[in-house]
């Protein structure tokens, strides 16, 4: 099967990251998740427009205040209407975290993924908040946000004496796969779990058929951006989100 395009990629990436909460409104899809997914609390502006723009911006940022949720923005080289990064910035919305989406062929895995092991949802989101500290409302939320998913999922976490020192998810839908939550413990980086987390990832994509995958990585990582392009990952377009100073 061909490799997906860009906007191919950002469907998928929509569609691994649903929330329970969110609507559509004039062709934008609206999230309105609590927790510490940005990508599931933030608006995005999928399909033209029939509404004048500021109409529509006032409206989300309504819905986020009653949601007592800072109004967020979610900008793609596809957004519509075009003009909107512009709108926003204007009405002085800030541009931050900029993220990359790359992707690569799945090639069938080695055997570099030793001690990689497979963990239930439940147990393995409270092992990623644990690694990022995460508070238990927001653990709440990811775990709500996974569960009630309708696509494959394989968790998987690395262990050290026992601990949980690292993770990942992988999300299939038809030959594609999502890798997400790939985590390190700070104090057991650069000694290749991450590189073992990937390939644990990319065998359980491939056992479920997926021939393709995908990931999201801060544009200003280089470290996790050079892991990952000892895979064959490579950049296919940028997002990034707007919002007001000091909410995020």
């Amino acid at each position: 099967m061909s490799a997906p395009d860009a906007r191919r990629l950002e469907e998928l990436s929509l569609n691994s990251s649903s929330p329970p909460g969110q609507l559509v409104y004039d062709g934008w899809l609206v999230r309105l998740a609590p927790g510490k997914a940005k990508r599931a609390r933030s608006v995005n502006a999928v399909y033209p427009s029939s509404l004048a723009v500021g109409e529509k911006i006032a409206y989300c940022e309504r819905l986020y205040a009653e949601r007592k949720l800072p109004a967020l923005f979610r900008l793609t080289p596809f957004s519509q209407p075009a003009a909107l990064d512009r709108e926003l910035e204007a009405r002085g919305y800030r541009r931050f975290d900029v993220t990359a989406v790359e992707a690569a062929p799945i090639r069938e895995p080695g055997d570099d993924s030793a001690g990689v092991e497979p963990m239930a949802l439940a147990d393995w989101v409270g092992a990623v908040a644990s690694l990022r500290g995460s508070p238990e409302a927001h653990r709440a939320g990811h775990l709500a946000r996974l569960d009630g998913m309708p696509l494959e999922k394989r968790s998987v976490a690395l262990r050290c004496d026992g601990a949980v020192v690292a993770t990942g998810l992988a999300i299939v839908e038809g030959d594609c796969a999502g890798l997400f939550d790939i985590v390190t413990h700070e104090a057991h980086r650069r000694r290749g779990y991450a590189r073992r987390i990937v390939e644990g990832l990319l065998r359980a994509a491939w056992e479920l058929g997926a021939r393709h995958a995908y990931l999201q990585v801060q544009q200003e990582n280089s470290g996790a951006r050079k892991l990952y392009s000892q895979f064959g990952f490579e950049e296919k377009y940028l997002y990034w989100y707007r919002g007001r100073e000091g909410e995020a």
